[in-house]
């Protein structure tokens, strides 16, 4: 169950210190878009999120967005953002968040993945042995498939809380 487990837990993104970033010596972050940042059917990111990514940068730490959603989705988010991104990233698979290290110029102890789902970015982020940080889902409303796999990982999520 390890591979299922994240190493921290938080509600929202803005929860996240950087202090606690700092002390596990964290320089680069893989984040996902949908349900993490924004909800799913949100185009763009609010005030909020765009004072919380700026925040982290003028803080030193390198980020890196990286969804399964298509290039017209998460070129349209990360567009004023100024922000490297992958799109269809198939997480989690490990080749594009190794991609995601590259752009990043960091090392597996240096890199942590944020993301809302237990089966596509912890388990991606501890196949390829980064700190994870699983965040409450912005949204509850989800297409069929992730609300099906918002069941089972409620059961993972119940077990580490």
């Amino acid at each position: 169950m390890k591979i299922l487990t994240p190493d921290l837990y938080f509600q929202s993104i803005v929860d996240v210190k950087i202090e606690l970033l700092k002390e596990r010596k964290i320089k680069g972050l893989i984040i996902d878009i949908d349900n993490t940042l924004v909800g799913w059917d949100v185009d763009l990111p609010t005030e909020e999120i765009i004072r919380w990514l700026e925040n982290i940068k003028h803080q030193g730490f390198k980020i890196c967005l990286v969804s399964n959603n298509n290039r017209k989705r998460v070129e349209l988010f990360a567009k004023d953002l100024n922000l490297p991104y992958i799109f269809n990233a198939r997480k989690p698979m490990r080749k594009n968040l190794r991609k995601a290290m590259k752009i990043l110029e960091t090392s597996t102890e240096e890199t942590c993945i944020v993301g809302d789902q237990i089966f596509t970015d912890i388990l991606g982020g501890n196949l390829i042995g980064v700190t994870t940080i699983l965040l409450k889902p912005i949204k509850s409303k989800e297409f069929w498939w992730t609300a099906f796999v918002r069941k089972i990982e409620k059961y993972f999520i119940k077990k580490y809380q």
